[in-house]
């Protein structure tokens, strides 16, 4: 078949039909205006592809200059919003094999030699996707960084910390924020993991049972930088786990995202007050002159269930398909490009808008001394001083109320006061009982004490580089 028959016939199988495609299954099966963004992960396959078939014999070395000369043509074409994308033509690999052929004749026809569209599309995604994830790692540092930077400024700051949404013991502020870059770092971690299983070349598994021809697959993967060769024609052609694993792993670094958006949410309201963010990331009310509203967490909070709706759709496109490739795969590919759109987007703002953030070190304080939050410390001095501790709890238990009754904090109640709930207590509770006294007392690997939020806040740097 010429190129222009290609190309009027629209389809590169429809030899064996008597009727064309209606329009409206051509709109509903058709890819391109979606899958075009994987042009260069195409394009640089068939080249390591073309490579590959001349050193094996299979094409001339005329053939592949030519290919190589229109892969150029191409890619300028692209790269300045000249290319015609046909939906005619289906998808990003049939665009761009009937461009080549018009520019290169029968030396474009012999690309495809020894290669399926099913091997061709799944080595197109694994090469994008392990470009995205590298980018997602670069982009997840920053935001660590960016964290590691407020935190470092806190270390001192008293924030108080919750159980339940009710105030539960001091903690520095440094540290609060700490937990979450240890969440991210986990979260990267995952990256670098699931990237090796994707790093892996299914180019020459054809179409579900290999090729006759005498393929080097390990040098194609070489050229492209896969660290392995898939082993199983069948599974390489039909395996989408990782974009499962990979979307999984996204949806667990938005949830994080998330959980850190509902905070900033809640500090930044006035019934907290601990904090501000800056301007650019909020909007204002069309009646209430008065709002500064949180646009960007409570958007990344609701993005979230988006990501996680992905991985369900992924997990649902796979779990009823028997071996080899079947049409249900095109249906991959959107929920994986918006996944990796909205982590880029969201990292990236959150970097900057985290790099941003105000802090009210006194709010943070006085919210503190209102939920007793030294309470476990005064049972702690009672421990030390030679009771039990389910003892110890119930002693300060009373203590505890009879401060509310009095509506003083614990530090307020006078030495003779204390000293009725248990002779045992000594002036030096009253270093037990303040703020800084107890975030100081936690002075151990993983504790809240500033001297440990610095600590922590180097071997984040070094880490980060």
């Amino acid at each position: 078949m010429s190129t222009n028959q290609l190309d009027k016939k629209s389809q590169a199988w429809s030899a064996l039909f008597s009727e064309p495609m209606s329009d409206l299954v051509k709109r509903y099966t058709a890819s391109v205006f979606f899958d075009k963004r994987l042009w260069r992960a195409d394009i640089q396959g068939s080249l390591a592809h073309a490579e590959m078939l001349n050193a094996q014999g299979l094409i001339s070395a005329e053939d592949l200059a030519s290919i190589q000369k229109g892969m150029a043509q191409i890619t300028s074409e692209i790269e300045a919003g000249q290319f015609e994308w046909k939906l005619d033509l289906e998808d990003v690999h049939l665009n761009i094999e009937a461009r080549l052929t018009t520019l290169v004749g029968d030396a474009g026809k012999r690309l495809h030699t020894g290669r399926s569209r099913n091997d061709q599309v799944a080595t197109d995604v694994r090469l994008w996707l392990r470009g995205e994830v590298d980018e997602l790692g670069v982009l997840l540092t920053e935001l660590q960084k960016a964290l590691v930077d407020v935190a470092e400024q806190n270390a001192d700051t008293i924030l108080p910390g919750f159980t339940h949404l009710q105030v539960a013991q001091p903690v520095a502020f440094g540290h609060h924020l700490l937990a979450y870059v240890e969440m991210f770092a986990r979260d990267a971690e995952r990256l670098v993991d699931l990237r090796k299983r994707i790093n892996r070349l299914p180019l020459g598994s054809a179409a579900l049972a290999g090729t006759s021809y005498p393929l080097d697959r390990e040098r194609v993967a070489r050229t492209l930088g896969f660290e392995a060769v898939s082993q199983n024609s069948l599974d390489a052609v039909s395996d989408r786990d990782f974009a499962i694993e990979f979307t999984s792993a996204a949806a667990l670094l938005m949830v994080h995202i998330s959980r850190l958006s509902e905070e900033l949410i809640l500090w930044m309201s006035q019934s907290f007050g601990f904090i501000d963010l800056a301007d650019r990331f909020c909007t204002g009310s069309s009646i209430m002159p008065q709002k500064k509203n949180p646009d960007v967490p409570e958007l990344a909070r609701g993005k979230t269930g988006r990501v996680v709706g992905h991985l369900m759709g992924l997990i649902t496109l796979m779990k009823g398909q028997p071996l080899a490739y079947n049409k249900d795969n095109q249906e991959d590919k959107e929920p994986l490009f918006d996944t990796v759109d909205t982590l880029k987007d969201t990292l990236r703002i959150f970097a900057e808008m985290a790099a941003g953030i105000t802090v009210k070190p006194e709010a943070m304080e006085r919210a503190a001394k209102k939920g007793y939050a030294t309470a476990t410390d005064l049972a702690d001095y009672l421990v030390k001083k030679g009771l039990p501790f389910r003892d110890a709890h119930e002693v300060v238990a009373h203590a505890v109320k009879d401060a509310i009754a009095a509506g003083v904090d614990l530090s307020e109640l006078s030495l003779d006061q204390l000293k009725t709930y248990n002779p045992a207590i000594e002036q030096d509770v009253f270093e037990v009982l303040s703020l800084r006294g107890s975030l100081n007392a936690r002075n151990l690997l993983g504790g809240t004490a500033p001297a440990q939020v610095r600590a922590q806040v180097a071997r984040h740097r070094v880490r980060l580089g």
